[in-house]
């Protein structure tokens, strides 16, 4: 299976109300699960970390005034885009709702995180490419 045809693909699950999907063609498979709870309370944990493929799959929570953004996948987490430019974020820097904060490789993919939330960097609880787990924490936010 092409590339393209793998996002198109992943669109349209993440797009569509399954929470699991396989497909097995020949030796490769791709399976593919999407957790879509949603916690009520003051502040509801959101599906909300879009990343550049167009899937919501990561989780935002909310600890004693600290909003925590997580990651969507298992993957390499980067903080720039390369080595030589710039950190996406670092602590103490204001960021806006949609903002990238850092870029997640998975499969050779890479996934650029968005920030869910305005707010103020406090801590970034991971380091340029470590490896990731998917609800792992990325950054704490304190809200605006």
């Amino acid at each position: 299976m092409e590339m393209e045809n793998i996002i198109k693909l992943i669109q349209t699950v993440s797009e569509s109300s399954l929470t699991s999907f396989k497909y097995v063609e020949g030796d490769s498979s791709l399976s593919l699960e999407i957790n879509r709870n949603v916690v009520s309370g003051q502040v509801p944990e959101v599906q909300a970390s879009p990343i550049h493929a167009g899937i919501n799959a990561g989780t935002d929570k909310c600890e004693s005034n600290k909003l925590i953004i997580t990651s969507p996948m298992v993957g390499t987490f980067y903080m720039a885009k390369s080595e030589e430019s710039e950190p996406f974020i670092a602590v103490g820097d204001i960021i806006k709702k949609g903002q990238i904060i850092g870029i997640v490789e998975a499969m050779k993919l890479m996934n650029e995180i968005e920030s869910a939330y305005d707010g103020v960097v406090e801590a970034i609880m991971v380091t340029n490419k470590d490896m990731v787990e998917y609800g792992q924490a990325l950054v704490s936010i304190k809200p605006l």
